[in-house]
């Protein structure tokens, strides 16, 4: 079996560092800046990434190494096992940004996401993992790669309706759509008819981002320099997902092994309803897990580290739990 790696992006936005620095390039920017992009919630750090990491351990133990990709503050580790601890090693942002030097600092996780590829060392195959995404299943190396195509997770999805709508692009909860139709339509897809990447673990070749980076290098440079998002720019990993299928290099796992809790859906949904997805995940009847806002979720779900804990596997250290 070829070696499959894990790429994990981390910042912690609740730094001073961190934030001073966010809000200095804010204010230097010429026109005002997308609702999704300068929203606090997006840097947030609630040590989800150890979630993270002992899901991989518990779930995947055959992951090679794991990345952390970070700016230049790292997250504190010191609780998790020795073995686990071993596996990991770091990427710096200036290490990935090389010729691109400019563009940092960056807060852009679409900026981040073009040059992961770019990780001295970093296995052909690799799995690319918000940290805020948790294995609660055991996963096997061929529900992620079959051969050397990804399995991609998702839907063929129309989103023609959102082109035509006037307020569309001003709405935060729908800026991922846009980034996904742009990528899209980059391969030929239209947006009538493109596969909307689920909010999993994103499958990768490294080859295939380095062909793509210099097939449409004004694309990506243009990617690259945005420091905060921005509706010009297109979604990496849809891009990616769009070649391997135009190529015929992709497997299409429509299965729903997946749980989506995002920010907010407490406030759209009963608190019997978010429960009862976590629930679902707690007892391993899904793979994955993202969860996109732990302190909103736990004032509407008091139990949620303990129901996560039970997903992704034991040894969270208490402090975490």
């Amino acid at each position: 079996m070829n070696q499959i790696d894990a790429v994990i992006t981390w910042v912690d936005g609740n730094s001073k560092r961190h934030r001073e620095r966010r809000l200095h390039y804010m204010s230097k920017e010429h026109s005002e800046l997308h609702e999704n992009a300068i929203n606090p919630h997006r840097w947030e750090c609630d040590n989800e990434i150890i979630y993270c990491l002992q899901s991989i351990s518990n779930h995947a133990p055959w992951i090679g190494t794991i990345w952390i990709v970070v700016d230049d503050e790292i997250p504190d580790l010191s609780s998790l096992p020795d073995a686990l601890r071993s596996k990991i090693l770091f990427s710096y942002h200036h290490e990935i940004f090389a010729d691109f030097q400019d563009a940092i600092p960056t807060f852009n996780s679409l900026a981040i996401e073009s040059l992961l590829w770019r990780i001295e060392g970093l296995s052909e195959q690799f799995l690319y993992f918000n940290d805020d995404v948790f294995l609660t299943a055991p996963l096997n190396p061929s529900d992620v790669f079959v051969d050397n195509a990804p399995v991609l997770r998702g839907n063929w999805v129309n989103y023609a309706r959102f082109i035509s709508e006037p307020d569309a692009h001003k709405n935060p909860a729908l800026f991922n759509h846009f980034m996904q139709i742009n990528a899209a339509k980059m391969i030929g897809f239209k947006e009538t008819h493109l596969f909307a990447a689920a909010h999993v673990v994103h499958p990768f070749l490294c080859s295939k981002m380095e062909h793509l980076f210099s097939s449409f290098a004004n694309a990506f440079t243009s990617n690259i320099t945005h420091r905060f998002r921005d509706l010009s720019q297109f979604l990496p990993q849809g891009l990616h997902n769009h070649a391997c299928i135009n190529e015929g290099n992709a497997v299409f796992n429509l299965e729903k092994d997946y749980t989506h809790i995002y920010s907010g859906i407490g406030l759209t949904s009963s608190s019997g309803d978010t429960q009862a997805l976590l629930k679902v995940a707690s007892e391993h009847r899904v793979k994955f897990l993202c969860v996109n806002d732990l302190p909103q979720l736990e004032k509407i779900i008091p139990n949620a580290r303990a129901l996560i804990t039970q997903a992704v596997g034991q040894e969270i250290p208490d402090a975490f739990k």
